[in-house]
């Protein structure tokens, strides 16, 4: 799709809110995705309430991650091959009826493996509201300059979902009744999802528009059989077990010292550093190319994320935290700018969903060790989870990191757009 953007000397983010037709699909994607950083918290209090053990907790969570992981992507190829509408409707009422029956039967005492039953369906059905917001993106702004402005933007939202969905899912649990934050979830998933599904104006083009399976010229494949988006995949697992142990470490910790209503605190500072580096990101016009920013900023996060277990104090742990939200910005940042330089147009919600869902899959297995860990020797145990994701996503990506290098069609139109866009892939 042919741009409407006219750039000037620095792309910021006044220029990209003034994108045509931006604001009539960011206003109710941003209510849609709201649900997404509350669902993992809220399952985590309220099972711990009723069951009294943050590993059974840890558990049923882990189990909606990986549900949401592995069926994530399969919802991304069927929106890119019928359109995000047709997925996202049928999406968000099994979602809210599968959250709804997962409250139920955890009020009701039903036996773990019932939990495990409902949580399958309800994380198979979490809307990919984020990765359609930037298949939106990406149709409008395809080979401008403003698509690394667009990726800080989405997750400068992603994060300020997760500075304000924990703190308000914990606020509900803790102040009104421990299925409130779920509640309040299933309905904002909802009434936000068929808001967004409404906006049929900014739809990318799908699959069936196109003659013969194609988009845009070229041919439909899986953006998992592109070895770039493998090698993110393990990135991005590393960035989950970093939201994923921090969930279930900080609310352990709190417990343990008898401030419960600190959690929500706590993470927020998190978050809200994530938040505070994707602003950054997006406004500094960067020479340093996007492999090396990857993995100076992995590394960063990993460092950060080594220092966690160490600290044995409220105020100790908020800095710490706060250090390793500013560290996750710029990977997750720079892995959405270059997969998008790495997969064909007809793939991209897809491969977004994948990055998503392996957010996903770290969050759901670090849940699980994390509060096993946190349950047997203390929470402090707790944080290794984030030390090791994140130290083995690095290895990886240092040695596979050839792998990330943008196709030759994203290096030859990114030639075409202007002076002011470096084709540097280091």
């Amino acid at each position: 799709m042919a741009s409407t953007v006219i750039t000037d000397k620095r792309p910021g983010y006044g220029q990209l809110l003034r994108t045509p037709g931006a604001l009539s699909f960011l206003l109710p994607g941003f209510a849609a995705r709201q649900p997404f950083a509350m669902l993992t918290i809220g399952i985590v209090l309220l099972v711990q309430h009723t069951t009294g053990s943050f590993g059974s907790a840890g558990a049923v969570a882990a189990v909606t991650g990986v549900s949401m992981a592995l069926f994530a992507p399969q919802s991304g190829k069927l929106a890119d091959r019928f359109g995000q509408r047709a997925v996202l409707v049928p999406g968000v009422l099994v979602h809210a009826a599968a959250v709804s029956l997962l409250v139920v039967l955890a009020l009701a005492g039903a036996p773990l493996w019932a939990l495990f039953l409902a949580s399958v369906p309800a994380g198979a059905s979490v809307p990919q509201v984020g990765p359609m917001v930037r298949a939106r993106w990406a149709a409008k702004l395809d080979g401008t300059p403003l698509m690394p402005t667009a990726a800080a933007f989405e997750s400068v939202t992603d994060e300020f979902t997760f500075v304000v969905g924990p703190v308000l899912a914990t606020a509900l649990c803790t102040g009104v009744h421990p299925a409130a934050g779920l509640i309040a979830e299933a309905a904002l998933t909802l009434v936000g999802g068929l808001f967004f599904a409404a906006q049929r104006a900014t739809q990318p083009a799908h699959g069936l528009s196109a003659a013969a399976g194609h988009l845009g010229d070229e041919p439909r494949r899986s953006a998992l059989s592109v070895p770039g988006v493998r090698v993110l995949v393990v990135a991005f697992l590393g960035i989950g077990s970093v939201f994923g142990g921090m969930q279930v470490s900080l609310t352990a910790f709190t417990e343990e010292i008898g401030n419960p209503g600190a959690n929500g605190l706590l993470y927020g500072v998190f978050a809200a550093g994530n938040m505070l580096a994707g602003i950054a990101m997006g406004a500094v016009a960067w020479k340093t190319g996007p492999r090396r920013r990857l993995i100076l900023g992995y590394a960063g996060l990993t460092v950060a994320a080594s220092l966690l277990w160490t600290a044995h104090s409220v105020l100790l742990l908020g800095a710490l935290g706060l250090v390793v939200g500013l560290c996750i910005a710029p990977a997750l940042i720079t892995g959405y700018t270059i997969v998008e330089t790495l997969i064909p147009a007809s793939a991209r919600t897809e491969a977004f969903t994948w990055l998503t869902g392996a957010v996903a899959l770290g969050q759901a297995a670090a849940v699980t060790v994390a509060g096993r860990l946190a349950d047997a020797h203390g929470a402090s145990t707790g944080f290794l989870v984030p030390m090791a994701g994140t130290a083995l996503a690095l290895a990886t990506l240092l040695a596979l990191r050839s792998r990330l290098r943008p196709r030759e069609a994203s290096r030859v139109a990114a030639r075409g757009i202007g002076h002011r866009v470096p084709v540097t892939v280091d």
